[in-house]
């Protein structure tokens, strides 16, 4: 049973973050992150980093703790990947929404050109925004991806550290003063478990804005549909806090929601990226080698 206990232990610890490796390699053969939502990686990474501060105060295993650890390197890696191979990063712009970088000095100076333009009549105390559409324009800019400061639609990776590490900052300072009491630590702990158990659902609304799951890999599916059924039947046996078989639960309910659109969409690309191309299986270009060859024999021809 000794011998049973720990192999699960370290499947636990190590299973999670290799869930993704084949997500990111996917990536990097294809040159393409488009289908693969970045907002995974972002729940990922700052549900664990709430967790290890969950930890300070409640000493869960040492396995999730580890597992922890491990899922925030390789959702950095997998991020900075997702951003070099982003159709934006290759494109002249988004046209759902402006990715905010902070060293980016021309977005503040379009930002003040905006300002210059509206006129301050637009925000006087005495008129209301909410009555001249702000609320309208607001839901509008929601609905097409918009959100407030760009939040996790940054172009440059230094704003995602950025980031990070002002949060980690702040939890630090808030460990320090509200630490000692038990209810902070239930805070926490329950924050950083609700965000986790959210996991899916950026990947859930991607697929279904999308109609498609291209760029979600099988595997990673797979993984999530395994590791969390195995998560909930672990943390149920060996009796951890109810914030964690909480969240267990609803990430299996949304696992299956994700497995419903595979199922449905499939994995070809959108229709609009499509084109007229035909893509195999893995939803890559069949032709793009022939293109690549007539290419060269007609260049060499006009020679």
């Amino acid at each position: 049973m000794t011998i049973v206990a720990t192999l699960a232990s370290i499947g636990m610890a190590v299973g999670p973050p290799l869930v993704y490796a084949d997500q990111a390699y996917s990536i990097v053969k294809k040159k393409d992150s488009s289908g693969f939502s970045h907002d995974v990686c972002g729940v990922v990474i700052i549900a664990n980093i709430i967790r290890i501060f969950f930890w300070l105060g409640e000493r869960f295993e040492t396995p999730l703790l580890i597992q922890s650890i491990l899922l925030i390197l390789s959702q950095l890696g997998l991020l900075a990947i997702c951003l070099h191979y982003s159709p934006s990063a290759r494109s002249q712009g988004s046209e759902s929404y402006t990715p905010i970088d902070p060293s980016n000095h021309d977005h503040d100076q379009s930002l003040e050109e905006i300002e210059h333009t509206e006129g301050p009549s637009s925000f006087a105390p005495h008129q209301h925004p909410l009555n001249e559409g702000g609320l309208k324009n607001m839901w509008r800019g929601l609905k097409a991806g918009n959100r407030p400061f760009g939040f996790w639609q940054w172009e440059g990776f230094g704003s995602y550290l950025e980031f990070l590490a002002g949060m980690i900052v702040v939890l630090g300072i808030l460990q320090v003063i509200l630490g000692r009491w038990m209810w902070y630590i239930d805070t926490i702990g329950l924050i950083a478990l609700t965000i986790e158990s959210t996991l899916p659902i950026p990947q859930f609304i991607s697929n279904y804005r999308n109609k498609s799951c291209y760029g979600f890999r099988e595997s990673a599916l797979a993984g999530w549909i395994f590791g969390d059924s195995f998560k909930t039947v672990y943390f149920f046996l060996r009796g951890n806090p109810i914030q964690f078989k909480i969240t267990a639960i609803m990430l299996v309910c949304w696992d299956f929601a994700v497995l419903a659109q595979r199922i449905k969409y499939g994995s070809k690309p959108p229709q609009s990226q499509q084109g007229g191309v035909e893509f195999d299986a893995d939803g890559e270009n069949q032709h793009h080698d022939q293109d690549e060859e007539s290419r060269g024999l007609r260049d060499g021809s006009e020679r």
